[in-house]
């Protein structure tokens, strides 16, 4: 038997070719089934997925050692691997991210009610041996994971702002990863939600579209604090469909009228979700997908981890500041340039949906920012307005945490660029100009204000 270590063969537990495992019970009588996932926990140790009660684990708690059978999907190289059980998690990160992974498949094959981890088995690995037979040539890749984190730590440093964070992520991901579609989405703890913030290489930039925690590979990332990563899936599954499908379920999408579509691909067959965290506390989802298989590895997985928790870090860095005063001194009235069409601002109070002539724009409290702005535009002139007062409105129902009002701010910024000529514009630290080009009619629905 060769000595191979379990870190040159961690493509083989991916889960792209399934893994097969032998076990005997304790009269020898041999037993092969199929193994859901097989989990790296060090560099001597997997765990094992146990679902269900049956006649593998029976055998596994009787005689305490498995074999497992699997593949290298780059080379089709086939690894025996000889296994002692330890004991069986049922809590803690390794169960979490198995569980967490396991819940992102079962939720995009609505099978969450069978796709449940009972536990999860840890397996020393005591001896790992290639098995002979025909081998294919694997593809090389030219690219320094290394060297990519590296450049995009520098690249993302240097943003001015929250807005050009996110850009300039998004931009790292592309230049220096090579991955042409990804999101970053920011998380709403009053709702539940996360709602994207920015995105690149889809038709649409689907600024606003929200999901529910706890959904889908983003959510299910979300709630468990984990990343995931999905490496094969159907060809013919529409995640989008579903994003929508359980925005409805959940309150997210009251009807398509207030609803932004997903931005995602149609038909992904590899998808990773990377949680954005500080202080264990959930700032939002680093999401990339892939039309290929396999795209996303381990080492990729380390690499965007070490990008979010650097994300993560400069969303606090980047914030404005509050020094200014609350409110700035008033300034006189400004007319409305004539050239253009007025717009009419319908603000339902129910939800603080915001609608520009009857096109919907964006809800909640991003919806409540604007329509603030818009009523002091409208009713003393203003223009220039500071973050530290939109913060000590207590109308606004704003959560503690500083980068809530930032990354709504940003959300408001981008939305308006797609569908509006009003425009919000930084014009100093802290501080920000509502630029209205036309005269703005107000109608508030719901509410006596």
């Amino acid at each position: 038997m060769s000595t191979i270590a379990l870190d040159a063969i961690r493509g083989c537990l991916e889960g792209f070719v399934p893994a097969v495992m032998a076990t005997c019970d304790a009269k020898g009588v041999p037993n092969v089934s199929m193994i859901s996932q097989v989990h790296y926990v060090d560099p001597e140790h997997v765990a094992l997925s146990y679902q269900f009660f049956n006649k593998t684990r029976q055998n596994i708690l009787s005689t305490r050692a498995a074999t497992i059978s699997v593949i290298d999907p780059a080379n089709m190289a086939d690894y025996r691997l000889d296994l002692d059980y330890e004991e069986t998690l049922t809590a803690g990160p390794i169960f979490e991210s198995m569980r967490a992974k396991l819940a992102g498949i079962a939720s995009h094959s609505g099978m969450e009610g069978v796709f449940l981890l009972r536990g999860a088995d840890i397996m020393r690995v005591r001896a790992i041996a290639e098995t002979p037979g025909p081998r294919i040539a694997p593809m090389t890749s030219t690219l320094s994971l290394l060297a990519a984190v590296r450049r995009s730590l520098a690249f993302m440093a240097a943003a001015q702002d929250l807005g050009n964070l996110f850009d300039r992520t998004l931009e790292s991901l592309t230049n220096q990863f090579g991955i042409r579609h990804a999101m970053v989405l920011m998380f709403e703890e009053s709702t539940g939600s996360l709602y994207t913030v920015g995105s690149t290489g889809y038709a649409r930039s689907g600024v606003g579209s929200e999901l529910a925690v706890g959904h889908g590979i983003i959510g299910v990332a979300a709630r468990e604090r984990v990343p995931i990563r999905i490496g094969h899936m159907s060809a013919d599954y529409s995640y989008g469909a579903a994003i929508r499908d359980q925005a409805q379920q959940h309150g997210l999408a009251d009807s398509t009228a207030k609803e932004i579509d997903y931005p995602g691909l149609a038909a992904p067959e590899s998808q990773i979700a990377v949680p954005i965290l500080t202080d264990s506390r959930l700032l939002g989802v680093l999401f990339a997908e892939s039309p290929e298989p396999m795209r996303f590895c381990y080492e990729d997985e380390d690499a965007l981890t070490i990008v979010a928790d650097r994300l993560a870090d400069l969303i606090g860095n980047v914030q404005q500041e509050d020094s200014g005063p609350a409110v700035l001194p008033e300034s006189p009235p400004q007319a409305a340039p004539a050239s253009r069409a007025p717009i009419t601002i319908r603000h339902y109070a129910a939800d603080d949906s915001v609608f520009l002539d009857h096109d919907y724009l964006i809800k909640g409290v991003a919806g409540a920012i604007f329509w603030k702005l818009a009523r002091a535009h409208v009713g003393q002139g203003r223009v220039e307005f500071t973050n530290r007062e939109l913060r000590l409105d207590p109308a606004l129902r704003l959560p503690e945490h500083s980068e809530n009002l930032e990354a709504r701010l940003v959300l408001l910024q981008k939305r308006l660029s797609e569908r509006s000529a009003i425009r919000i514009e930084k014009c100093g630290r802290g501080r920000f100009r509502f630029a209205v080009p036309c005269a703005l009619t107000l109608e508030e629905v719901g509410s006596g204000a």
